[in-house]
């Protein structure tokens, strides 16, 4: 038995079913969003997502099968362990309104089992994961950029621009604005040529206005494009491709796990089927010497006649 549900598991058209029904489950829900035409087919959507939910019951029962007489090791593997916890979500009553929400949450997570049936996102989270660490200190770092160049343009530009740079914390907002490069340029041409002549209107005085925020136009060409040219130098092109690195780098580190796992998992296959091979080997032999016994004691009594 155990046999079977290993080729089950392993089979490719097992793992193409899989992805299929993934693929299905996110569709029903995104049609779900659609609150008329679900109401007018809750049924029909009913029962699908019903097949969907047993369909995954029916995975992880020959996943935990493939393992025999130790189903338990079913839960070695992490992400076992999170497409068992959706499933269990999804299993609690959804009349209970308190769940609604949860269960409606883990309908969505249910396209996450993409990852866990495709061994290439499977290797991407993992370089993710990975990477975490070193992001933390770019992030550090990045934040250390944000509040040095945030207190610098409260200074410089509070009273020219303070629908943008206010106090520090709508400071900070713009410049990170700023760093994905949406119309940065307008935030410095308000300060390079004044507010008086870029950027504001009737609208944005009004604002100020309700506020009780005084705007003092000023222009400063070569400041203000110093600091946004180099802001986005440090931040956009050098910082930010820092992450890019850090998780290029744990790519890097997880294919090679990935890829000695494989090796290590290879190697017990082959010695799983080598010592298969010995055992018959023995038999064999035992066979034979027991033949070889018969065909002797005939012999002795062909002899003996």
């Amino acid at each position: 038995m155990q046999s079977f549900f290993k080729s089950v598991a392993d089979s490719l058209w097992f793992r193409n079913f899989i992805i299929a029904v993934i693929i299905l489950a996110g569709v029903i829900v995104g049609i779900q969003t659609y609150q008329d035409f679900a109401a007018k087919y809750a049924n029909i959507l009913g029962w699908i997502d019903k097949a969907i939910l047993w369909i995954f019951i029916l995975e992880i029962i020959i996943k935990m099968g493939a393992h025999g007489t130790k189903p338990w090791k079913y839960f070695l593997d992490g992400w076992n362990v999170f497409d068992f916890l959706i499933v269990v979500v999804c299993l609690l009553p959804s009349e209970n309104m308190s769940f609604v929400a949860v269960l409606r949450l883990a309908r969505i997570l249910r396209v996450f089992k993409l990852v866990t049936a495709l061994p290439k996102l499977q290797l991407i989270v993992a370089a993710l994961l990975r990477s975490i660490p070193g992001m933390f200190y770019v992030f550090v770092l990045l934040m250390l950029h944000f509040y040095i160049y945030g207190c610098m343009a409260t200074f410089m530009f509070s009273e020219n621009d303070p629908i943008h740079f206010a106090d520090l914390q709508t400071t900070m907002l713009s410049l990170f604005r700023a760093i994905t490069l949406e119309d940065w340029t307008d935030l410095m041409y308000i300060n390079m040529y004044g507010s008086d002549n870029y950027g504001y209107d009737a609208a944005a005085d009004a604002i100020l206005a309700e506020k009780g925020i005084t705007r003092v136009s000023s222009a400063s060409p070569l400041g203000a494009a110093f600091f946004f040219v180099t802001f986005i130098l440090t931040g956009a092109m050098i910082v930010l491709n820092l992450f890019i690195g850090v998780i290029m780098n744990g790519m890097d580190e997880a294919k090679s796990a990935s890829e000695i796992e494989s090796m290590a998992s290879k190697r017990e296959q082959d010695e799983i089927a080598l010592h298969e091979e010995v055992i018959l080997l023995e038999k064999q032999v035992q066979e034979l010497s027991k033949n070889l016994l018969v065909l002797n004691e005939r012999l002795r009594k062909m002899d003996d006649e």
